[in-house]
């Protein structure tokens, strides 16, 4: 916009009075105005004047008189963030379900799909019987450890092992976000087991550990998938443990380290870090769980999908691929194509490196921004898949929790209109923020695309919720 002499003048001015009070010589003649005026946006000059004010005569001298100033920023007028140009090649991030693999193509999975046979015919069982015998040999399972399918996505699992096994120990359960939490309630509240203690912490954090009892039946989640916090390791579990351990490792296999050795029984599903898709869960039990089920009748009614025994003994068909209800043999074709892709980059390994590879991108740009926090304080709990992040400035950590998730609501609006991200705003039960997910089937160049697209959205709302 063009300046009146006299509005020129007044601006040089200003100009000048802002030098001598923050100290630089006089510069009547700046070259480059237009590049000074956003600068002198941000900042709020505050004075206290003692004395004579300034003389403008004299060029915007300080003249006889003592001044104090205070330089504030002013955040709500800081220049907006340039939007980026490069977007992800593939802008899913979604923590369940989760990306399909590099190179998926829904044509190659309808290929190999036994579609319009049934699940009992040879072949589709075959299929079925592959998954389960491809799956135990990439993550190393014992031999004397059986895997099978089951109803209703790694939910279904869950239940069927609270449902058939707790009873006749103490339990523990350790609950630190959504799901954990959900186990609690199912124990208590519908099971209504006596002797349950729940050892809970907020989200980010993990419980004490080392409160577990090892004469009780502990359930837990290895990687809590709502808040970003896993258990480091399994050093917590007795080796010597009277007590079965229950874990939900939904969002960490494939992409942690776990010990089969302190696991009696694991739950998953192939939508996590396989890329799979939903309504289908995996279970893992130990010899020590089926001792359990052909040992132990519990009190109440056990509906069909829940039943693993018949007659005291364990039903061995569900573990070679006779599973209890119908299956989509287009999900378990997709899940045998994951299978074979997770075989070809080096299996368990190959994948931990590629989620460990998106996580340290993710989380070098983090510590490298000053508005976004990992919401797991402790380094050694972060989840390398469902990472979890909390907004830190100032003005959204004074907004009440609704307005943060609004904030959060039109963060992520922003993103998905311009392609860049889809699905990364925080889940719904935990604290306002943002959840990004980093497993094997994210590529890492994605990952470094998105952080300045970040910056941008974060920027952009900031803009217009606190102007």
């Amino acid at each position: 916009m063009a300046m009146s002499e006299g509005n020129h003048e007044g601006h040089l001015c200003r100009q000048s009075e802002t030098f001598a009070l923050i100290g630089t010589p006089n510069m009547t003649h700046w070259p480059n105005i237009s590049t000074f005026w956003p600068l002198l946006a941000m900042l709020q000059l505050r004075n206290r004047v003692l004395g004579r004010s300034l003389d403008r005569a004299s060029g915007g001298r300080l003249r006889n008189f003592a001044l104090t100033t205070e330089l504030v920023m002013n955040q709500a007028v800081m220049p907006a963030v340039q939007k980026p140009i490069t977007l992800p090649a593939r802008p899913e991030f979604s923590s369940g379900p989760c990306p399909k693999r590099p190179g998926w193509s829904a044509d190659a999975v309808a290929a190999r799909a036994h579609l319009g046979r049934s699940h009992r015919a040879s072949a589709p069982k075959a299929q079925l019987a592959q998954v389960i015998t491809q799956t135990a040999a990439l993550l190393g399972l014992p031999a004397d450890y059986r895997l099978g399918i089951v109803p209703a996505s790694d939910t279904g699992a869950v239940e069927m092992a609270l449902w058939s096994l707790l009873g006749p120990c103490p339990i523990d359960v350790l609950t630190w976000e959504s799901f954990g939490a959900g186990w609690a309630n199912d124990i208590q509240k519908q099971l209504k087991l006596p002797d349950v203690r729940v050892l809970d912490a907020p989200y980010g954090a993990l419980p004490d550990l080392a409160a577990v009892r090892p004469n009780a039946d502990v359930v837990f989640t290895w990687n809590g998938t709502t808040s970003g916090a896993r258990v480091p390791n399994a050093d917590w579990i007795a080796a010597d443990r009277t007590g079965l351990t229950i874990c939900d490792a939904t969002s960490a296999v494939f992409a942690q380290a776990l010990d089969w050795s302190k696991l009696d029984v694991v739950t998953f599903s192939w939508q996590k870090v396989m890329g799979g898709e939903g309504a289908h869960g995996m279970l893992v039990l130990s010899p020590r769980a089926v001792e359990r089920l052909e040992s132990y009748t519990p009190a109440w009614p056990m509906p069909k999908i829940f039943r693993m025994t018949k007659g005291g003994k364990l039903i061995e068909g569900l573990f070679k691929g006779e599973t209890i209800n119908t299956p989509s043999m287009l999900a378990v074709a997709d899940a045998a194509d994951a299978l074979d892709w997770l075989a070809e980059i080096g299996g368990q390994a190959g994948a931990q490196a590629r989620a460990d590879a998106n996580f340290g991108a993710l989380q070098s740009w983090v510590d490298q921004t000053n508005w976004i926090e990992n919401l797991a304080p402790n380094p050694a709990h972060r989840s390398n898949t469902s990472v979890c992040l909390r907004i830190t400035d100032a003005r959204f950590a004074a907004l009440v929790e609704d307005a943060q998730r609004a904030f959060t609501k039109a963060l992520c609006a922003k993103l998905e209109k311009a392609k860049a991200a889809y699905d990364i705003n925080g889940y719904r039960d935990a604290p306002p923020g943002l959840r990004i997910w980093c497993g094997a089937t994210v590529n890492t160049a994605d990952i470094a695309a998105l952080t300045p697209w970040l910056d941008w959205a974060f920027a952009a709302t900031a803009a217009e919720t606190f102007a």
